[in-house]
């Protein structure tokens, strides 16, 4: 199945898609240092263009379109524009839905998106994606075409281009990615296909891990910690979670010398260097070892340190590398990163854990082959 991959990034949306079964037919990213990450990893058709600017009618049919539209106008930490922002490239998500009419398609966005501020903006996203070709005419305010889509959504005249569309926030540490990272999915088949499909279920939780610290010792027995280095759980389940347990840092990093200690060993991992200077500071105090990962930051100028530390159970602080935290988005290790430490971290920070992007789009190709005869 063929498939289109917008705003790319560092790959961690389209390394899942394919995982998932997707050939991809092109991969656009105007970024220099992502698009020479993606050459550097993956033999993909990669277009170094603004999607703005891009043709679709040089490409074959495609079964997918996918892509993180950037998040900049809906992030927690940005400005909050939302459609008052230039940087907002759904509309051009949607342009592509409109012109290559895939049977289904997968965008995901931070979840400040599902923020109250900007519910009526997600609503009008979710309508233009169910009406993709009633576009808005010149000079026409967002909220006027949004008025004109909600009475063609009202009206049963659903004629042309049409697509149901189901929205989730999603924590990727519930699908096995150690890491508590919220995303918001947009999910849409074609109206024609007769499709009946759901997110996927959740694998991982809190719960387990509790019960495998706790109860069951699994956890601390499994990573050989002494007794005196174990914490004591204090809200347990009363009977054992039938899901396996949220994964940790400590997971993560299985195999992977401590950089700041083991020097010649750590080398031996490519881009797994000590990056020096790590603070903290209220409200940023590192990830705990034995604990998911708090979410990965790319930040506006370089990179918050907090959010990108490794906390030790004695309390010292570190920041993560760059193979630290390709383990935490679960990027494969053999993936090589183009920039400087901080230009690496801002990729790795707006990716998508991969993990969670092959579970997503694996239930997409899964309901596809099942109403098309694909297997």
């Amino acid at each position: 199945m063929k498939s289109v991959e917008l705003f790319a990034g560092a790959g961690g949306l389209g390394i899942g898609v394919a995982r998932a079964g997707f050939d991809h037919a092109a991969v656009i990213e105007w970024d220099r240092w992502a698009c020479d990450t993606l050459e550097e990893n993956e033999p993909w058709p990669i277009h170094r263009v603004d999607v703005r600017d891009f043709d679709y009618t040089s490409l074959p049919p495609v079964e997918l379109v996918s892509g993180g539209p950037p998040c900049q106008p809906f992030s927690m930490g940005g400005k909050h524009n939302a459609y008052l922002d230039a940087r907002d490239m759904f509309p051009q998500a949607i342009r592509a839905v409109r012109e290559l009419s895939p049977k289904a398609f997968v965008f995901e966005n931070v979840k400040g998106l599902r923020r109250a501020t900007f519910s009526n903006y997600l609503e009008y996203i979710r309508l233009q994606l169910r009406h993709p070709e009633l576009t808005t005419t010149l000079g026409e305010p967002w909220f006027e075409h949004m008025a004109r889509l909600e009475r063609h959504e009202t009206s049963g005249r659903h004629d042309g281009l049409h697509y149901h569309v189901v929205v989730r926030l999603l924590n990727a540490a519930n699908y096995g990615v150690p890491q508590k990272r919220e995303r918001v999915f947009l999910v849409g088949f074609r109206s024609d296909l007769g499709t009946e499909w759901n997110f996927p279920e959740e694998t991982h939780s809190a719960e387990a891990l509790a019960w495998s610290q706790g109860i069951d010792g699994d956890y601390w027995e499994r990573h050989e910690i002494p007794q005196k280095e174990r914490f004591a759980v204090t809200m347990t389940p009363r009977e054992k979670p039938s899901c396996k347990p949220w994964l940790t840092v400590r997971d993560a990093l299985i195999g992977l010398p401590d950089p700041e200690f083991s020097g010649e060993a750590a080398s031996a991992f490519p881009d797994h260097r000590f990056i020096p200077g790590a603070r903290s500071y209220p409200g940023h105090t590192g990830s705990p070892l034995d604990l998911p990962a708090k979410a990965l930051k790319a930040g506006v100028h370089g990179v918050p340190g907090g959010e990108n530390m490794l906390r030790r159970p004695d309390g010292s602080i570190r920041y993560f590398s760059v193979r630290e935290s390709a383990r935490i988005q679960t990027f494969p290790d053999d993936f090589l990163f183009h920039g400087s430490w901080s230009e690496t971290m801002r990729q790795l920070g707006n990716a998508v854990p991969v993990r969670l992007a092959e579970v997503v789009a694996r239930s997409v190709r899964l309901q596809l082959n099942s109403v098309t005869g694909n297997h």
